[in-house]
C-alpha cells in the first residue's frame, strides 16, 4: 500500500507530527511516521531516525552520536534523500520543521520525481525558499508560529496542510499520455521565436517551455535525465553567460550534460547570449562600472556581453557540445541573438555576435551527427523559427 510519509524531528516536533498524522488519518489517509531527529523521539514512530541514518553512504554513525549539530543536520539530509528515493510505497511526503528540519526534509523531497505530492510546513517558508525548493515542485507553507508546541494557530495551519495533502494523494494527476514531450528554452527577448516553434510543433509534440532563468535549464535537463523528454529545442542558452560572468541566473557546469548522457536529439541556438542578468542597479558589482546596461524593469538590469566575453562563451559551449554524441544542430542567427540585439536596439553589436559565432564554429568538432549552420535571420524572424522546426523534424524523422 502506498502511504503518505509524515516527516519531522520527533525529538522536538513530536506533538505536531502526531497532530498532523491524526488529521490525515481522519481523512482516511494511510500514514507512515518518519523520524529525522538526532535525539530520542517523544512519540512513537514507524521509521526511527537510526533507520533513516543508515542510508548515509558512511552509515548511521556518520549522522548520529556526534557533537556538531550542523554536521549532523547535513548528514541526515543526505541520508533522508537516499532513504526516501528508495521507497516504493510513497504516495506523498509532508514535512514540518524549523531551520534544521526544513533543510533535511526538503533535501529528500528534491530527490523525488515531479508530480509526487510534497508539502513542507516550515518556519522559513516566508523568506528565500530557493535553497530548499531548488528545481523541485515541492510546496512550502508558512508555519506562522514557531513549531514549539501546539497552539490555536499551529493547529489551523497543520490542519490545512493535512487537508491539502489528503486532496493531492486522493486525487493524483492522471498519467501523461499521448504525444511525445520535447523541451524548449525561452526568455522574454526570444519569446517570438520559441512561441512560433511551439505552435508549429504542438500538433505532434507536448511542448514543455522552460524559462531560461538558471532553474529553467536545470529543470529541463532533470526531466531529460528522468526520460521524460524525447528531444530538445534549446533556443535560449543565455544561462551560460550568467554562469561564466557572474550573473544572477546561471546554469551549472553540467549544462548540456543530460543531452550528452542520453544522446537526445538537440537543436539549439545562442538566444540572449548578448546579456548577463543582474538585479536592481545597486546590486551590480563595481567592476562592471562603465559597461553597457539595459534596465529591463526595476528589479532586473541587463549587461551587454563584450567581444572577448562572447568568444569565451562560445569556447565553453563548444566544449560541452563536443561531448554530445547524439544528433546535434546548432543554428546561428546572423541578424541578432535577442529582441534588443537588432539594428536600432540597445544591445546591437555585430562584432560581439561575430566573436561568439566564430568561437563556436572554431571549437565545435563537426561530425555527421554534430553540425553548425549560419542562418541569415534575426533569432525572432519567422524564417529562423521555421528553419529550427524543419531541422528538428529532420532529426526525429517527423
Amino acid at each position: 500500500m502506498r502511504r503518505t510519509h509524515v516527516v519531522g524531528t520527533a525529538d522536538t516536533k513530536g506533538e505536531e507530527m502526531a497532530w498532523l498524522a491524526d488529521c490525515l488519518r481522519a481523512r482516511g489517509v494511510a500514514v507512515t511516521m518518519v523520524d529525522i531527529g538526532i535525539r530520542a523521539p517523544t512519540i512513537a514512530v514507524d521509521v526511527p531516525a537510526a533507520e533513516v541514518a543508515a542510508h548515509h553512504p558512511d552509515g548511521a554513525t556518520a549522522v548520529l552520536g556526534g557533537e556538531d549539530r550542523g554536521a549532523a543536520v547535513a548528514a541526515m539530509g543526505r541520508a533522508f534523500a537516499s532513504f526516501i528515493a528508495r521507497r516504493s510505497d510513497v504516495a506523498g511526503v509532508i514535512g514540518i520543521g524549523g531551520g534544521g528540519g526544513t533543510s533535511i526534509v526538503t533535501a529528500g523531497m528534491r530527490a523525488l520525481p515531479y508530480g509526487l505530492p510534497k508539502l513542507m510546513v516550515s518556519t522559513l517558508a516566508s523568506g528565500d525558499v530557493g535553497p530548499y525548493v531548488g528545481i523541485s515542485d515541492l510546496v512550502m507553507m508558512p508555519a506562522v508560529t514557531d513549531l514549539a508546541g501546539l497552539n490555536r494557530m499551529s493547529r489551523i495551519v497543520l490542519h490545512n496542510a493535512a487537508e491539502a495533502m489528503a486532496g493531492m494523494v486522493a486525487h493524483p494527476a492522471p498519467p501523461a499520455a499521448g504525444k511525445p514531450a520535447i523541451g524548449l528554452t525561452m526568455f522574454g527577448v526570444t519569446t517570438p521565436c520559441v512561441t512560433a516553434i511551439a505552435a508549429a510543433l504542438r500538433d505532434r509534440y507536448d511542448c514543455l517551455v522552460f524559462h531560461a532563468t538558471g532553474t529553467g535549464g536545470r529543470t529541463m535537463e532533470k526531466l531529460a535525465d528522468e526520460g521524460v523528454l524525447d528531444g530538445v529545442l534549446d533556443i535560449t542558452t543565455t544561462e551560460v553567460a550568467d554562469l561564466l560572468l557572474g550573473g544572477a541566473l546561471p546554469a551549472t557546469e553540467d549544462r548540456f550534460g543530460a543531452i550528452a548522457r542520453h544522446r537526445l536529439p538537440w537543436v539549439g541556438s545562442v538566444g540572449a547570449l548578448d546579456m548577463v542578468n543582474f538585479g536592481a542597479p545597486e546590486t551590480i558589482p563595481a567592476r562592471h562600472a562603465g559597461r553597457r546596461f539595459y534596465h529591463h524593469n526595476p528589479q532586473v538590469t541587463l549587461m551587454r556581453t563584450t567581444v572577448e566575453e562572447n568568444a569565451a562563451i562560445g569556447d565553453w559551449i563548444a566544449a560541452r557540445l563536443n561531448l554530445c554524441e547524439g544528433p546535434v544542430r546548432l543554428l546561428l542567427p546572423e541578424g541578432g541573438v535577442s529582441m534588443i540585439d537588432a539594428p536600432g536596439q540597445p544591445f546591437h553589436d555585430p562584432r560581439a555576435d561575430a566573436a561568439l559565432f566564430a568561437a563556436l564554429e572554431r571549437g565545435i568538432r563537426r561530425t555527421e551527427a554534430r553540425r553548425v549552420e549560419r542562418l541569415p535571420f534575426h533569432i525572432n524572424d519567422p524564417a529562423f523559427a521555421e528553419a529550427a522546426v524543419a531541422t528538428f523534424r529532420s532529426l526525429l524523422k517527423d
